[in-house]
């Protein structure tokens, strides 16, 4: 998904202004936007924000970076009126996503002018044009974006130039900015150590769906397989998946194309892993965690026996938090697998290891310490 582009309009010195405005999540410009400076106190920053007026800021850089740093505990801090506890896990979850969102469009309030180039036309700000071109590519005219966003890039343009360590394959993935990081390593570590179907002997061909940063293609290189199609829809994963595939050296092994869900053909290896949670993305990232009403976990299973090759094994890998927030039910997954005409052959679990899991003061707590991801090995019937 591509960055979403309007227009954003203010009043400066007495005169109207307008410029591109630019949000990767989707939000439309705001519609009221108050110009901000160094004089303008956290407290009042944040009331603004709360209700729906944007700062433009024209004051120092870093002095903004502490600006949204006080926000941000404000937006965090306890409400003053205790809120009624939830019920359920499932209410839990649905009152945590709108929280976030809630804090998402506060702080995404405060606003930065970008030129042409991308730079940012304020004292002591740092050269960001790197970070900016690596998301966006070249720009020909100003805009404006959301000081917030541009953390989010400079981030993501360190993790492009450093890397993820993988074990599995004894380097690191470099995913791109819009490209979900492989930074929960259970899942490759099952893909790595699953005993792989004897059907590969004959014909060794693999399909990896939904690929992202192509990490599961280059496990399954890394482990023989000669032939790998690695689909995705993202233009930006794609383009990721072929940088990593050649750096690594796997580029003649993997083939990355442009597919919803399946190539054309049948492999005697088909692996997955959709989303893990049936709820509605907020942003183009959120779209490898979030799967809205499962449309891809039952879209790959409805169309893997069709392009399995007889003796061959579908991978799904998939967490089962979605059970433990009450959004999915193992009976009704069992059910998607039976009628798409296959059966199970085994499967493997592993417990995530990330700080979550073990985060006693997250409101999800008590799901995301019974989460298990799974392989599940999956044949036609």
């Amino acid at each position: 998904m591509s960055s979403s582009f309007s227009t954003i309009h203010w009043q400066e010195n007495g005169e109207e202004h307008s410029a591109r405005w630019r949000a990767e999540s989707g939000a439309p410009a705001p519609k009221r936007v108050q110009i901000a400076n160094d004089q303008m106190n956290a407290d009042t920053a944040f009331r603004l924000a709360c209700e729906g007026t944007a700062l433009l800021w024209r004051g120092d850089f870093q002095n903004a970076r502490q600006l949204l740093q006080a926000m941000a505990r404000r937006a965090d801090e306890p409400p003053r009126k205790a809120k009624p506890k939830p019920t359920s896990l499932k209410d839990a979850f649905n009152l945590h996503r709108q929280a976030q969102s809630q804090r998402a469009r506060t702080l995404g309030m405060l606003l930065l002018p970008f030129e042409a180039d991308h730079s940012v036309p304020l004292r002591r700000a740092p050269d960001v044009t790197a970070a900016c071109e690596g998301a966006y590519g070249v720009v020909t005219e100003p805009y404006i974006a959301s000081l917030r966003s541009l953390q989010g890039l400079i981030g993501a343009y360190e993790w492009r130039k450093n890397g993820v360590e993988i074990p599995a394959l004894g380097e690191r993935i470099c995913p791109h900015y819009g490209v979900f990081s492989p930074i929960r390593g259970e899942y490759v570590g099952l893909v790595n150590q699953a005993s792989l179907p004897a059907a590969l002997k004959n014909k060794s061909v693999a399909f990896d769906i939904g690929t992202g940063t192509g990490v599961l293609s280059a496990v399954l290189a890394k482990r023989g397989v000669q032939c790998i199609v690695a689909t995705d829809q993202d233009t930006r994963a794609l383009n990721c998946a072929k940088e990593n595939m050649s750096r690594l050296g796997y580029a003649a092994q993997v083939e990355v194309v442009q597919a919803d869900l399946f190539p054309a053909g049948r492999a005697s290896l088909i692996v997955c892993n959709p989303p893990w949670v049936p709820a509605r993305p907020s942003s183009p990232l959120e779209y490898a965690i979030f799967d809205p009403e499962s449309r891809m976990l039952k879209g790959f299973l409805n169309g893997l026996a069709e392009h399995l090759d007889e003796g061959g094994e579908g991978w799904l890998i998939l967490s089962d938090l979605a059970e433990h927030l009450g959004l999915r039910t193992r009976d009704e997954l069992l059910s998607w697998i039976d009628m798409a005409e296959l059966k199970v052959l085994g499967k493997m679990d592993v417990k995530p290891t990330h700080q979550r899991a073990s985060d006693t003061t997250d409101m999800l707590y008590v799901a995301r310490a019974a989460e298990v991801t799974s392989l599940w090995r999956l044949v036609a019937k």
